[in-house]
């Protein structure tokens, strides 16, 4: 077939076959444009049954005129009286193989299931159920479409049945069960297999399984799937609701129509609550009459693959939905032969993320610096890295620097295919830096197509020219604020203000000495009076040279809410600082926090979830999602991230801190104890407290005698938190004491105290006059 030309269509390859098809590339000489034809195979040529099957296909895919179904434009046959259909040909790939590289990102999720809902929505107007939705037929585009292909198995509801008695039409593991039996079917068959593809997006796995077909269909016929968020506790419950409702065995169980699927699942996309149940209980007055059954063939539309990546969807856009891109910058290497100069190729790495990061963020995500300085030094192949971190492109460079002068080289890689997209070398003057990271930012936006708007192209060339030694002078102390030590914070803060006496009006010098000052005050190094307003009023001057600094936004969010406790004040900081930069992993995962203390526990996952995504190598993210989890009385989850956290970064505080929370909320005891051991193991004096305290009362014995000598300890020379020795009074029962010590928490401003508002503590102590006081005095809203 191929060069030969059917009508005025010239065949060009074969893109694949089917049972009820085989399909071509083809040029339409008329119009000029590709089109695909799909042929009914020759050994079925003779049967009137199958030519009648493949003629209905064609006309039943045809009057779908819609945006998210395949474009069906004749059908005809050849000299020899070959049946064939001509149809759109898309560039792109089928879902299918972009699960094959892993489960897709939440909102990507139900972005593209959002899109399939609309195209069966219409389909179900019209009287037409497809019959076979799967992976393999449901094809994401390159300009930003998903399209349903291979109504093959649809009928029209003026027709008999074409089948033969007893056949099932379909693939097996995403059959309804009636389907599977034979039943008739209606357009909840296809709700059923949107719940199966659902389940595949976001676990990875099907959820029912099987070696052979009839294994499947037992598995779909008895079996319960493994609860999706036991499969991946990134998934939101009112999205494992709309799964769950979706695979409802009985069909007068689940969603009745796939507006009300599509609706729920907008619901999620927006953050709004579900209402399938809802849906359930109106079903009786509301059900659409029953689809007559009739069974079409196959339209199998396989496609040329020359996507330049996979892209995600978020909302936006005119259709309500947006392509969002994953890149990841890896660290560039350092040329200079000087270790010495790896703070300044390490500075320009955290430099382009952040760039690229604010650049589009409705278009383009970007993997956080904990993740990509595992693959410093390295030399794991660009593909690993991709299936690591989730991303399409990486953005690879390198930097030498002499005297005043520097290089640097980038180049974009699409990992798909490990194609470089563009390179190029730069020579430029050290007071040029930040001009020449906006013009690789620039070309980078270019190569991805990226749609900039006024304002981000506008940023790209309002960049001002830097003394060399100040940027040099932030970027040695930006290297040190990160790690938090006390003498880390004191250099860091050394670097800053030299830099301020030779320029005073560079923002970035602000931003790091706002987030030095709040470290100190964090870290327990300075108390409240210590710390003052110093930290807002930095922020507050970086914002004023730089109102679209993102990280100063962030800085006087995170100062407004633990240093002052001036919640409702911070909320406006911490809007602005997400939208400017919504790749920020740690600045995500503190809002998540902020907004669990102000009550706001499903947004806040939210958030806690896209840090995860962003940044899935940094444990603080992954502790701070226990944290958030810890908030909803999610302790299993809670525990499951706290340790994903510590196996990155065993020693971490926070991870240590939310998995004991989340054991002794579970009633893991030993457990916990066990982990107090190792905690305790430098210190002889805490150990025989801890293991008098068990053998005399347990579990809570052992908290008492902890909090009893940690108590005596502080009165002696301070050094210690009396929110922790609070807490340990808590768990041991005695909660006069526990809120004594709260009170000593507070009377020293201790930063994490607005944390006892978790329902760990609520739950205990809502009733308490003195507790919810404390919560009022510090801002937190106290019904929870």
């Amino acid at each position: 077939m191929i060069s030969k030309t059917i009508s005025y269509y010239k065949i060009l390859e074969k893109l694949g076959s089917g049972g009820m098809g085989v399909v071509y590339k083809a040029r339409d000489t008329k119009l000029d444009r590709f089109v695909a034809l799909k042929f009914l195979p020759s050994h079925l040529s003779q049967s009137p049954e199958d030519k009648k099957r493949f003629i209905h296909e064609a006309k039943a895919a045809s009057a779908l005129q819609h945006n998210n179904i395949c474009t069906i434009h004749e059908i005809n046959k050849t000299e020899d009286g070959q049946m064939y259909i001509v149809m759109d040909c898309y560039e792109g790939e089928s879902l299918k193989e972009r699960i094959s590289r892993g489960p897709l990102p939440v909102k990507e999720a139900v972005e593209i299931a959002v899109q399939i809902a609309r195209g069966l929505e219409k389909a179900h107007a019209k009287g037409i159920v497809h019959r076979d939705i799967k992976p393999a037929n449901i094809l994401l585009t390159e300009d930003g479409t998903v399209k349903i292909v291979d109504f093959g198995l649809a009928k029209l509801a003026d027709r008999s049945l074409m089948t033969k008695e007893g056949t099932t039409l379909g693939t097996a593991a995403y059959m309804s069960p009636e389907q599977t039996r034979g039943d008739a079917v209606d357009q909840r068959a296809d709700i059923w297999a949107m719940g199966v593809i659902l389940y595949e997006m976001l676990g990875g796995e099907r959820p029912f399984r099987g070696e052979y077909e009839q294994a499947i269909i037992y598995s779909i016929l008895n079996e319960t799937p493994t609860p999706l968020r036991k499969v991946n506790p990134s998934v939101p419950a009112g999205l494992e609701r709309v799964v769950h409702q979706a695979l409802a065995r009985k069909p007068d169980d689940r969603y009745q129509t796939m507006a009300d699927m599509r609706k729920d699942l907008e619901a999620v996309a927006d953050g709004r609550e579900t209402v399938s149940a809802e849906h359930v209980r109106r079903s009786g007055s509301r059900r659409n009459t029953a689809f007559l059954i009739g069974a079409l063939g196959l339209v199998t539309i396989l496609i040329a693959l020359q996507a330049a990546g996979v892209l995600h969807w978020l909302p936006g856009g005119s259709s309500g939905s947006g392509y969002v891109i994953r890149i990841a910058v890896l660290p560039f290497a350092n040329l200079s032969g000087d270790t010495g100069q790896d703070y300044f190729s390490d500075g320009i790495t955290e430099e382009m993320i952040n760039e690229l990061g604010r650049l589009h963020p409705a278009g383009l995500n970007v993997i956080g610096r904990t993740s990509v300085l595992q693959y410093k030094g390295g030399d794991i192949p660009v593909d690993q890295i991709g299936r690591d971190l989730g991303v399409e492109y990486v953005l690879e460079g390198s930097t030498k620097r002499e005297a005043d002068l520097v290089r640097i080289s980038a180049k974009l890689i699409r990992v798909k295919d490990q194609t470089q997209l563009w390179g190029e070398s730069f020579d430029r003057e050290l007071s040029g830096i930040l001009v020449l990271q906006s013009e690789v930012a620039r070309r980078v936006a270019e190569t991805l197509a990226l749609k900039l708007l006024p304002g981000e192209r506008l940023k790209l060339t309002n960049v001002r020219i830097v003394d060399p030694e100040v940027h040099d002078l932030y970027l040695k102390g930006f290297q040190h604020w990160k790690r938090l030590t006390r003498n880390d914070l004191d250099i860091a803060m050394r670097y800053f203000q030299t830099a301020l006496e030779k320029d005073s009006a560079y923002a970035p010098l602000y931003e790091g000495m706002a987030f030095v000052w709040a470290g100190y005050q964090q870290m327990g190094y300075m108390s409240m009076s210590e710390v003052g307003s110093k930290s807002t009023a930095c922020a507050l001057k970086a914002i004023s040279l730089d109102e679209y600094s993102a990280e100063a936004h962030f800085a006087l969010a995170g100062t407004r809410s633990w240093i002052e406790w001036q919640w409702e004040a911070a909320a406006p900081s911490w809007e602005r600082a997400m939208k400017l930069n919504p790749s920020d992993a740690t600045a995500q995962s503190y809002y998540g926090h902020y907004l669990a203390i102000m009550g706001k526990t499903g947004e806040a996952l939210r958030h806690s979830e896209r840090a995860v995504a962003l940044d899935p190598f940094n444990p603080s993210v992954h502790a701070m999602q226990a944290g958030v989890l810890n908030f909803m009385k999610r302790y299993s989850d809670a525990e499951t991230a706290a340790r994903k956290a510590l196996d990155l970064q065993p020693d971490l505080p926070i991870g240590w801190s939310q998995l004991s929370l989340a054991l002794e909320a579970q009633g893991k005891y030993e457990e916990s104890l066990n982990m107090l051991r190792k905690n305790y193991a430098d210190d002889a004096e805490l150990t025989a407290a801890l293991e008098r305290g068990y053998a005399e009362a347990g579990y809570q014995g052992s908290q008492r005698r902890l909090a009893d000598l940690l108590a005596d300890r502080y009165k002696k020379s301070g050094g210690i938190r009396a929110q922790g020795i609070g807490e340990k009074y808590y768990v041991a029962g005695d909660y006069e004491r526990a809120l004594d010590w709260f009170e000593i928490s507070y009377g020293n401003h201790e930063g994490n105290l607005p944390y006892i508002s978790r329902p760990f503590f609520y739950d205990t102590l809502g009733s308490d006059p003195r507790y919810l006081e404390l919560l009022r005095r510090m801002g937190v809203p106290a019904e929870r």
